[in-house]
Formats: structure tokens, sequence, C-alpha cells
């Protein structure tokens, strides 16, 4: 290696596994030749990959960061950097002295539970050995001793194992501002953590648009890739919405799996749906989210056709899983379509009784059910958790309207709750839903005073609201978590919104107040 390696004036990697077979050899440096994540044996947090580098380096310098950065991400037994002297003999069989001037030595070492989660590797570099020094080393022996440390770390820090360990991931366009950007992230780590998945850290990086390959930068897919393997996380959750090649590059180079923020809220959506209707709308969501990424699976879905005429590439399992994925979908839509009609028939109903009817509307987590249980004694499911509600609950509540002291009843309806950027296919989906908010008559639009975004909260669902097909009716702002704000905060909102009404559902406060408003806005929706 180290004579080919100076007659091309270039380094040369040899991939080695424990039985002394070469597995792989590339001309570059170990960042270079690496081999993708998919096609290292399978390992874990607890063991290494079962292969080491030798590699030889033109300068006689110890190894680059990239290079141990390679190591860390393959999880490799060791990486042995030979260094040249620029000189040789003319005959290849002079031995390796002239070649070779020194080696090193370098290997990760466990890490403590406390290092481990600030993502930061940890190796070790011999000083400069001699080739006989280097020889003389019982890499078995060097190799279990370490796994056997590793063991012991991942047994003293292991967590539930059925709790999944995730990694974030923010990409920061031209397009979005500082405070827009850390708002996703942490809405990102929410939805994270109400799927049942633990956030171990959040990469993030700015770029002017996103790489059409891999949407973040070659440099920083390394970052990632060392910080899962040096964190043990199984699951990569990017704040943009990823397309299904972007998926399968990244996942080849991370070696982990890959979401969006689409998949994560319809992970959210699948645990949440209760009742048949919600099943329903949540498989024809996640069915149309799957369609277009079923492309590029690779062979492994292709079966091959036999005998004459037929030999050669066949139909392939890709089109049959296709076409059974679109019979469903469209055997779904059906029911929705069904599902729809019933609603509309019901709505009919109440509306020949003449009843008013009120949607309460909101971003998921305003409160919106809290609310409905404090005025109707509904006892529909709360948690502070968002999307903890999917199906619309709609309860019969008596006002008195206080300019004509006319007694009269309302059918409050608690919707599902709206988040930014709401994906396609969950609008899509959720359109039997959603129709609760174009029929009613009045709208009840419930913020979370509490949150720190809450005014592109209402930017956002005002946003959703405009695309609905019919206009929504009118509408009252009611500022919910007063008692969780500051009075600075709770000041510029009444500035800001003096007609809105301000409450705490859950203390219940405010909600005589909020029951006259409601009174006077159904009075002015019915047109009385």
């Amino acid at each position: 290696m180290a004579a080919i390696s100076t007659e091309i004036k270039q380094a040369v990697c040899a991939y080695i596994n424990r039985r002394g077979q070469v597995i792989r050899v590339g001309v570059g440096t170990p960042r270079q030749t690496q081999i993708p994540p998919l096609e290292l044996p399978r390992y874990g947090a607890e063991r290494l990959s079962g292969i080491r580098c030798i590699a030889t380096k033109v300068k006689p310098t110890p190894p680059k960061e990239s290079s141990l950065t390679a190591m860390a991400v393959q999880r490799l037994d060791a990486l042995v950097t030979v260094t040249l002297t620029g000189q040789g003999f003319q005959r290849r069989g002079g031995g390796v002295t002239g070649y070779v001037k020194e080696t090193y030595l370098a290997h990760l070492i466990p890490q403590p539970e406390e290092v481990v989660e600030d993502g930061v590797p940890a190796w070790t570099i011999s000083p400069p050995l001699s080739l006989d020094v280097l020889g003389k080393q019982d890499f078995l022996d060097l190799v279990e001793g370490l796994e056997a440390e590793f063991r012991r770390e991942f047994v003293a820090r292991q967590v539930d194992i059925d709790q999944d360990r995730v990694l974030i991931v923010g990409l920061m366009t031209n397009t979005l501002e500082v405070r827009e950007f850390e708002d996703s992230l942490a809405e990102l780590a929410r939805l994270v953590d109400t799927a049942g998945g633990e956030v171990l850290q959040t990469i993030s990086q700015k770029r002017s648009r996103p790489h059409p390959q891999t949407v973040i930068g070659a440099g920083k897919v390394q970052d990632i890739a060392l910080a899962v393997q040096t964190l043990g996380a199984n699951i990569v959750a990017f704040n943009c919405e990823l397309s299904p090649a972007q998926i399968r590059n990244l996942e080849t180079q991370l070696g982990a799996r890959v979401v969006d923020r689409t998949e994560v809220i319809l992970d959210i959506f699948a645990q949440r749906a209760q009742s048949r209707a919600g099943k329903l709308q949540v498989e024809l969501a996640q069915l149309e989210y799957m369609m277009p990424r079923l492309t590029g699976r690779g062979q492994a879905m292709s079966r091959l056709g036999g005998g004459i005429g037929t030999r050669g590439p066949g139909e392939t399992k890709l089109e049959t899983e296709r076409r059974s994925i679109q019979r469903r979908i469209s055997r779904l839509q059906r029911e929705v379509n069904d599902l729809q009609a019933h609603r509309s028939r019901m709505r009919q109903q109440r509306q020949k009784q003449e009843v008013p009817t009120v949607a309460i509307v909101g971003y998921t987590n305003a409160g919106k059910s809290t609310l409905i249980n404090a005025l109707t004694n509904a006892e529909v499911y709360t948690a502070n958790q968002l999307f903890a509600t999917l199906d619309p609950t709609t309860r019969r509540l008596p006002i008195q309207n206080p300019d004509t002291h006319e007694s009269l009843t309302v059918l409050l309806t608690d919707t599902v709750g709206f988040i930014q950027e709401l994906p396609p296919s969950l609008v899509d989906a959720f359109r039997a839903t959603l129709e609760e908010v174009t029929e009613a008559d009045a709208l009840l639009h419930v913020v979370d005073l509490s949150h720190p975004a809450w005014r592109s909260h209402i930017q956002s669902v005002v946003t959703i609201l405009g695309q609905m097909p019919v206009t929504p009716g009118p509408m009252l702002l009611t500022f919910n978590k007063i008692d969780a704000v500051s009075s600075e905060t709770l000041d510029q909102a009444k500035e800001e919104y003096p007609l809105a009404v301000f409450i705490s559902a859950s203390q219940r406060l405010g909600l005589e107040t909020l029951r006259q408003k409601l009174a006077q806005l159904v009075s002015y929706a019915v047109g009385e």
C-alpha cells in the first residue's frame, strides 16, 4: 500500500474484517472512501462494526479530524494511518522501510452519559509508532476490551427500548425569519415528544435554499451521521418537507430512518384516532403521503418473470403495490364521501330545528377541548399535547343575549386543531371534519396567549380558514390561558385586539363574558 500510494501520490485505504480479509479498497482519504452505513454490518451503540481501516497519508502528519470523524461514523474497530516518506525503492520488492515514515493508531473510546448527550465523539490517537511496534498490537484483544466497556456504558444509560431516539435537523432558508425558524424547531420537538419520541439533540444549518439531493450540505450530513452514531439515534426528523429522493439519499448516508414534519404529524394522528371516521381519515392521509414515496425502493421490490416470452424484469412488485394502494385510496375516498354525506344530513336536521351552530377553531393545544368541557361538561379528552383530540364533538350550550335578555341554545362543535403549514394530505383527508367549520353559523377562534408565538398561531389559523372552499361565518377571537401570562403580554393583546374575549378555560375565568359575547355573535350571524 505504501509503495502504491507513493507511486500515484494519493492516499489509499484498505478495509479489513476481523478474519483478516480485505473487503474493500479505495483511492482517497478515509472520509472519501468510507463505507455507506447501509452496507456496514449491523452494529449498535454497544459494539463496533468489526472492520478496521488501514490508510496511507502522503504527508507525515497525524490523521485529520475528517478521517477520525469517518472512523466514528462507521464505528470502525480502529484506524491505522501510515505516513509516507515521499521516497522509495525503484524495485517493488525492496521492502517497506523506504516508503513508511511512521504510523498512528486511532480508535473510539466509551464515553460517560453526560458527555454523550452533547454529541461529542471520543477517540484516542497514539503517538507516532514504528511498524515493528504496530505489528505487535493485538487488535482482537483491543477490540474485545473496548466493546466490553461500550456494553457497560450502553446498559448504564439504556432507556425504554420502545421509545424512539430522535435527532432533529432544522434548515433555515432566506425566506424564514430567525424567530419563525426557532418556533418551527420548538414545535417539531413538541411533535416528536407527542409522538412518543425522545429528542436527543437539535442540529441546524443556514442555506440560501435546500440542497436538491440532501436538503442540507455534505459537511452537515457528515456531522449528523456522526451524531447519529455517537448518540445512538434511530430517527432523524427534519423541520421541512422532504422529497422521496432526498429521504433515500439521506437514509443511505446517515444509516438511520429519516422522516419529515408531515410524517411525524401523521404518526400522531394515527395514535390519536379513536372513532371509525377518524381512523378512516388518518389511513387515507397516510396512503396519499406514501404513494409518491414508493418509487426508488430498489430492485428488492421487483419480481422476475419466468418462461418463454416472460424473461426479463416482468411486472415489478412496485407496480403491484402501487395499484393495491391506489385501489385502497379510492375505496377510502368513497367512504370519506359517505361520511361527508352523513354529516351533511345531520347538519341539515339541526338547521331544520333552527339551532345555530358555533365551531371552535384554533391552533393545536390552544385549549379548545378544555373550553367545551368547561362550558358544557362534555367530558372530551384533554391533555397538554398537540392534536390530543381529532374527532369533532358537538354539545348544546344554553346562553342568554345580554341586549334582548332572550334565552337561546347553540350547538358548540370542537374541531381538529390547526398547525402551521398543515400538510395538504391532511386537509384533503379531513375535509369531512373541516366541513363542520365551513357549515357553522359562527366561529369561536381560541388562541393560547401563553405561547410565545401566539401571533403567528393566529395568522396560521386565519390562513387555513382562508383556504376553505366556503367562506366561514363571523368569528369571535378568544384568548385562553390568561392565568399563565404576564400582565405585559395581556396588555399587548388587549391593545392589539380590543374586541377579543380573555379567559382561562381551566380556571373557569371569564366564561360568563364569553357566553354573552357568543350570544351577541350568534344573534348577528343568524340575522336576528
